[in-house]
């Protein structure tokens, strides 16, 4: 059994939510709080003499933001693990924390459930992105998300429909009860609508359909 302690590092200008997030990090099995501060650069000076395993902080702090002290730590540290946890939903400063090198970013409304989950899964390697940063990204017309000229005109009318469907989340089989077809039709209308709109996944399927307002 690995009994070993995933250091975590918190940097918030706010001493109420360092204090909040300080008492429910430590109820997680596996998290030990290293370091908690106000001030990024203190932060930065912390983690330079002493490392964490992950670094959450806020964004918007006065004289170091966020943006700041994660391409600080990630200048001298290119490995570190980063999460930005705020309530900036703007999609410009999004895409400089990620340009920044964030490993996750997570809104402040997230419960403690989807935090738990952000953190194990950058600490396993991966990225994390709350829903609604995800959403936020693609109806910001990013570049890597804009589709081809002609690409929504090639759908079928019952591509759309699935489509719509796909984007309120209902399974293939309740799409085929719905539609009053196969499930094997439904799927093979799947694969062709991910080939037309260049989706590698459902979660892209969604997004195309929340950028093109095919929801409502």
């Amino acid at each position: 059994m690995n009994n070993v302690e995933s250091k975590v590092l918190l940097v918030d200008d706010h001493q109420i939510v360092l204090d909040s997030l300080s008492l429910l990090l430590s109820s997680f099995e596996g998290l030990s709080i290293a370091g908690a501060y106000t001030d990024g650069r203190q932060a930065m000076q912390y983690y330079q003499e002493h490392g964490a395993d992950i670094v959450i902080t806020d964004m918007r702090m006065p004289g170091f933001s966020g943006v700041e002290l994660c391409s600080a730590i990630r200048r001298f540290d290119p490995d570190v693990k980063v999460l930005m946890l705020t309530m900036v939903e703007d999609v410009k400063q999004i895409r400089e924390a990620i340009k920044a090198g964030v490993n996750g970013y997570v809104l402040k409304m997230a419960d403690a459930d989807e935090l738990l989950l952000a953190i194990r899964t950058i600490l396993d390697g991966r990225r994390y992105y709350s829903d609604e940063v995800v959403i936020e990204l693609a109806v910001g017309k990013d570049e890597n998300l804009t589709t081809k000229p002609g690409t929504f005109a090639k759908l079928t009318l019952r591509e759309l429909e699935i489509l719509r469907l796909v984007g309120k989340e209902m399974s293939t089989n309740e799409i085929a009860e719905k539609l009053f077809i196969s499930v094997p039709t439904v799927e093979t209308h799947r694969r062709n609508l991910m080939q037309k709109i260049g989706a590698k996944s459902v979660v892209g399927m969604v997004l195309f359909a929340v950028k093109h307002d095919l929801l409502n």
